[in-house]
């Protein structure tokens, strides 16, 4: 393992002045599929709930940019708070905090930014849906802190990364509803699934410096407990998509997202680490692919 890393400096970071690639690391914006992976929960309820295709355009925008920048915000979090376990991760260890290209301060004030234009973001949304955003910033505050405590921390990023889905659901719905309990549910599932695959590039290094996760909680029993998280996904979508009314058409569209979400299960190899990093990334596919069934699944037939 030594070596390996998950960062990368070329593209068009690489275009960008000197100083600004210190920042773009931390809030890993060279690395977008972390935004996808945010955005799409909150797609899914948007599609689910919106009165509109123009009503639904806006609050996906919205959730866009939202999502560009919380994501950002989180990461200068979980940094802040891990800034000496980096240092002793092989993968992490040239995060710009550990390697001490960011100060804690200059990091203090980056995230000051990202939040405020957060706060912008969700002021244009419904006051319901403001107090729910509100809300998940203790969720984002409190998750670095999940893998020093409970072999679950991916659990914890289930509920943080998934708050996208009733936020959005009330946004879009107007207020509160059942439907976006089994949708909440589900997402937690999928993240709790993907996020596994994804903490398995450090599970030897976690061994050493004593984080948790269920990556090493599991390790060679990952395969099954894929099977009960994307299963808990599959099921609950069914019945948001039953509480939503939506025609057979978009139960069939399910079809595609659930073969790769299978295909993630039966290629898992727990030693390979690029091969769980390609495995994680591939679940912006299968967000995208149920997000078109249940846009399929709501036209009038």
């Amino acid at each position: 393992m030594n070596g390996y890393t998950d960062i990368r400096r070329h593209g068009w970071v690489a275009k960008l002045p000197a100083s600004f690639e210190p920042y773009i690391l931390l809030a890993r914006f060279d690395r977008p599929i972390g935004i996808w992976l945010l955005f799409l929960p909150g797609l899914w309820a948007i599609c689910l709930a919106a009165p509109g295709v123009w009503r639904g355009l806006w609050l996906a925008m919205l959730f866009a940019l939202g999502s560009a920048v919380m994501r950002g915000a989180g990461c200068v979090v979980n940094d802040i708070w891990d800034r000496e376990l980096d240092s002793r991760v092989e993968r992490t260890k040239g995060r710009p905090l550990a390697a001490g290209h960011v100060t804690l301060a200059q990091a203090v004030l980056f995230l000051a930014a990202l939040c405020l234009i957060g706060l912008l973001v969700l002021l244009a949304l419904p006051p319901v849906a403001r107090w729910l955003g509100v809300g998940s910033l203790v969720l984002v505050a409190l998750y670095p802190a999940a893998k020093r405590v409970t072999w679950w921390p991916q659990m914890v990023l289930g509920f943080t990364f998934g708050f996208g889905a009733p936020l959005g659901f009330v946004a879009a719905h107007g207020g509160l509803g059942w439907g976006m309990v089994p949708l909440y549910a589900g997402v937690i599932g999928w993240i709790l699934g993907y996020d596994t695959i994804y903490a398995h590039q450090d599970r030897a290094d976690d061994a050493i410096v004593g984080v948790k996760s269920t990556a090493r909680l599991f390790e060679h029993n990952t395969k099954p407990f894929l099977a009960v998280c994307y299963g808990a996904l599959v099921a609950m979508l069914l019945v948001s998509f039953g509480l939503a009314g939506l025609n057979p058409f978009g139960y069939a569209l399910l079809v595609p997202p659930v073969f790769l979400l299978g295909t993630q299960i039966y290629t898992l190899d727990i030693h390979d680490q690029a091969k769980c990093l390609r495995l994680f990334k591939a679940n912006r596919e299968v967000g995208l692919l149920v997000a078109a069934a249940i846009l399929v699944g709501r036209m009038s037939l």
